[in-house]
């Protein structure tokens, strides 16, 4: 098969890598890629946005399969136009990315199917908005409505945070048109973890749950980013946990958007939190979870090609998971998540057992491989336990001393 990822991040290479190792592809395209891609892939200079130009590539390069990484070009019906053009895609429509499209639409069919979720309103009108935080106090949530590249929530410890956030959201624009609407909702106390699946229509195959860290810094302090690392299995969400999460969470979804005319296929992932009353919904991605797949992905023991196929033919595709852990810390650019320099050059690291490197923000320039985004790169491991493979991820990172990039050291350990 000839098979195309779109995407540049480390949720795109994760994929890429492994893809790489079935016996079944014959030809593995990136577009655009990223400057790690290359050993795994053929990078075409194609922009994920370029709808058009890449359904046009995949004629002419005969791709069998395509599987597209980000949100945006999701949101955009990228797989509309692919299935149109009678082209196989591993993706949700537009209409079932709306998912994570809109967060008010989700709040709203998460109340219709009865998905345990937050307590919520939405506010387009400042005033009204300011005026039912000072209602509800704090802490609580805020939240732009659309896409804001995992950026665009507030956890308001304060009101005078909460106020400020509804003023940068719906006054000056700080996501732009994401921020036009907000969703401000009740703050859940707990622990949170994703939960990835499989999704065709009715059909949910779920992943093994990961845990995310969104602050910038150690000990969960700084502000939200698109995630600073992840681990997964998670040892304090039990099987139990598991299976709740996909009765109660993924499969109402996915049943709630066939029965909306939506029908969902692709990665459906549940932003989940823990409390006293069972696992709640933060949000929804209709899509892999970046950093998440990056851990969970390496656990995976199945072809992950013969994994699309069977899905997308409506068979089971029995998926089997590596008893073992796994985690990953992102370095990133000093500065990140607010300003930062690109086209500093990319550190080398030791070769140590067991320990990966996943690209996200790099590119090269000439023959040096240089920085291209915020969070640049993961640094993974897998062994027995979390300690283990937290040993050797730093181990890793700690022979690097340079001041333009940082990473949490904390990951894993809380």
């Amino acid at each position: 098969m000839n098979v195309l990822v779109v995407g540049r991040g480390g949720r795109e290479h994760s994929v890429a890598l492994e893809l790489a190792k079935s016996s079944k592809v014959t030809k593995l395209y990136v577009a655009p890629g990223n400057g790690g891609m290359k050993e795994q892939a053929t990078c075409i200079p194609i922009d994920e946005m370029d709808i058009d130009d890449l359904v046009s590539f995949a004629k002419e390069a005969a791709i069998d399969l395509t599987i597209v990484g980000p949100e945006a070009p999701l949101n955009e019906g990228i797989a509309n136009r692919f299935q149109q053009e009678g082209l196989k895609v591993f993706a949700p429509t537009k209409e079932a990315a709306l998912l994570e499209g809109s967060k008010s639409f989700a709040k709203a069919f998460m109340k219709k199917y009865s998905i345990p979720t937050a307590e919520y309103e939405t506010f387009t009108d400042v005033e009204k908005a300011k005026a039912y935080i000072e209602e509800k106090g704090a802490p609580i949530v805020i939240k732009a409505d659309g896409l804001a590249a995992g950026k665009g929530v507030v956890v308001a410890e304060t009101m005078e945070q909460a106020l400020k956030a509804v003023e940068d959201m719906l006054v000056s624009k700080t996501f732009s048109e994401a921020g036009s609407k907000v969703v401000i909702e009740e703050f859940l106390d707990g622990r949170e973890f994703s939960l990835m699946a499989f999704v065709h229509e009715h059909h949910v195959y779920p992943m093994v749950p990961a845990r995310d860290h969104k602050r910038a810094y150690d000990h969960d302090e700084g502000p939200n980013t698109g995630g600073m690392g992840s681990f997964a299995p998670v040892p304090d969400v039990t099987e139990e946990h598991i299976a709740y999460s996909v009765e109660n969470v993924l499969q109402k979804a996915a049943d709630g958007l066939m029965s909306e005319g939506r029908p969902f296929t692709g990665i459906l992932y549940g932003g989940l939190i823990m409390t006293e009353l069972g696992p709640k919904v933060i949000e929804f991605n209709t899509r892999f979870g970046d950093p998440e797949t990056q851990v969970v992905l390496p656990l995976l023991k199945n072809d992950l090609v013969q994994v699309f196929t069977d899905i997308l033919d409506g068979k089971d595709p029995k998926l089997e998971w590596e008893d073992v852990t796994c985690l990953g810390t992102v370095l990133a650019s000093a500065g990140y998540p607010g300003p930062y320099k690109k086209g500093t050059v990319i550190p080398t690291f030791p070769e140590i057992e067991d320990t990966y490197i996943i690209h996200a923000g790099t590119k090269y320039e000439g023959d040096t491989l240089v920085s291209d985004g915020g969070r640049v790169l993961l640094v993974g491991a897998k062994a027995a336990n979390l300690q283990e493979a937290h040993q050797k991820v730093y181990q890793v990172l700690e022979s690097m001393n340079n001041d333009n990039y940082y990473y949490r050291r904390d990951i894993g350990m809380k």
